[in-house]
């Protein structure tokens, strides 16, 4: 049994973990000091709009947007979204007109946002317990900062943000390691990948982690399989169901 857990905790571990369908022991699980969350699908209700937006177009052109494409692209840069979805639909207009008429959809559904189900609780907990932790989308940084709007002194309290479409550090995007290496090297304190936790609700967000040696949270989509879900240290529910101590955070109040 991890040491950070005491045999106070079993009922909740064993309760989570119930959820978990990697059912990967809590032994796996290591103290971290650093956190860094996904955007899209994890704090904020977006991928629906993503989908709709892609489908409107896709169906302009009598063209389905099928399950296995739609999982393909989740998660990843605003560019791999395009090259993918007009080469796997078969098209017949360029990445770039494809680009304008997805993002004037995307700019219309955007005026207000919800927040995904326990987001605001775990961050208000971090920034009270002073556990550093920033913000790493796969969107463009024009695209997240009128994503964020809607809840703009939430995420004020973020170290930093880093947005992978736009970002030059940023190489490669998820399934590539880049986007959560930047982000934990522009903390302060320089903590190593092993020292840091990623919060993730897509596949290619996972594995993104796992190839930075991070350990992850998963919050998925209903419509991840559970295949697509056994890389990440822990899956859950929600955000609500997240036990900081489990990694070595300072618990809830």
């Amino acid at each position: 049994m991890n040491r950070l857990i005491s045999s106070a905790l079993l009922p909740s571990v064993a309760n989570i973990f119930s959820r978990n369908v990697s059912s990967k022991s809590p032994v796996a699980m290591k103290k971290v000091s650093h956190v860094i969350f996904d955007m899209d699908g994890l704090l904020l209700d977006t991928e629906h709009i993503y989908e709709a937006a892609v489908r409107d177009i896709a169906k302009s052109y009598n063209k389905d947007y099928p399950h296995d494409v739609r999982m393909k692209v989740m998660g990843t840069t605003e560019q791999m979204t395009i090259k993918i979805v007009v080469k796997e639909l078969a098209l017949p207009i360029s990445e770039a007109e494809f680009q304008d008429k997805f993002t004037e959809l995307c700019r219309k559904r955007f005026g207000k946002l919800d927040l995904l189900k326990g987001a605001d609780r775990l961050i208000f907990h971090l920034h009270q317990s002073k556990v550093p932790f920033c913000l790493a989308t796969s969107s463009s940084q024009e695209m997240g900062e009128l994503k964020m709007s809607s809840h703009q002194s939430l995420f004020d309290l973020f170290n930093h943000k880093v947005y992978g479409s736009t970002d030059p550090e940023v190489k490669h995007g998820k399934p590539a390691p880049d986007i959560f290496l930047v982000a934990a090297g522009r903390f302060q304190a320089k903590p190593s990948p092993s020292e840091c936790l990623v919060f993730e609700d897509a596949p290619n967000g996972v594995r993104a982690a796992v190839s930075a040696g991070m350990q992850s949270v998963m919050v998925p989509d209903k419509i991840v399989a559970p295949e697509q879900r056994k890389e990440a240290t822990l899956v859950l529910e929600s955000l609500l169901d997240f036990k900081p101590e489990m990694f070595g955070l300072p618990p809830f109040k």
